[in-house]
């Protein structure tokens, strides 16, 4: 950790961290929609075994943003500085959220997880439809809508920055 300069972006993991972030995320939605869209089990064990990829990139970040120094803060309001820290921390708890919540749903159901034919996870708790229900529930529903919700926040108040403040905010993550 560097200590008493003044950074102006990101480090170039946390950068890193975030970018492919948003390519695995990309990638797990693209796998579903591949999957509801030809019913093809191929794509669905994709969608698994990268959305479990996404959930290790996630604590990895997590670790990496708990042991890194942020940019220098760029002046504004505080309840926009609150609410960025806000949408920040939901992103990430959801990010985190949804691919546990994904496998609780696979593994009550009673289905092993197969992570890139590397890894193989068993079914490590007793089958129930109802949990795998609940868990369904909550990764298709609750959780992916909050992620769209906070996913579009996050968008519209970088481009807030961008193309109105003009206070060049996304370039601190480029």
């Amino acid at each position: 950790m560097q200590t008493g300069l003044k950074l102006k972006k990101w480090p170039l993991v946390s950068r890193l961290f975030h970018w492919v972030s948003v390519i695995l995320l990309v990638i797990v939605w693209s796998l579903f929609v591949l999957y509801e869209n030809s019913d093809n089990v191929f794509y669905i064990n994709l969608h698994k075994a990268f959305g479990l990829s996404l959930l290790c990139w996630m604590l990895a970040r997590l670790i990496n943003r708990l042991l890194t120094r942020a940019p220098q803060a760029i002046a504004m309001p505080k309840w926009q500085d609150w609410t960025a820290r806000l949408v920040h921390l939901g992103l990430y708890t959801l990010l985190i959220a949804m691919p546990m919540a994904g496998l609780l749903m696979t593994v009550y159901a009673g289905y092993p997880v197969s992570v890139f034919g590397l890894l193989h996870i068993p079914v490590f708790v007793t089958p129930n439809p109802e949990a795998a229900s609940f868990y369904k529930s909550l990764h298709t529903g609750v959780i992916w809508s909050l992620i769209l919700a906070f996913t579009g926040v996050h968008i519209v108040a970088a481009l807030y920055h961008q193309l109105v403040k003009k206070d060049k905010l996304i370039n601190r993550m480029l």
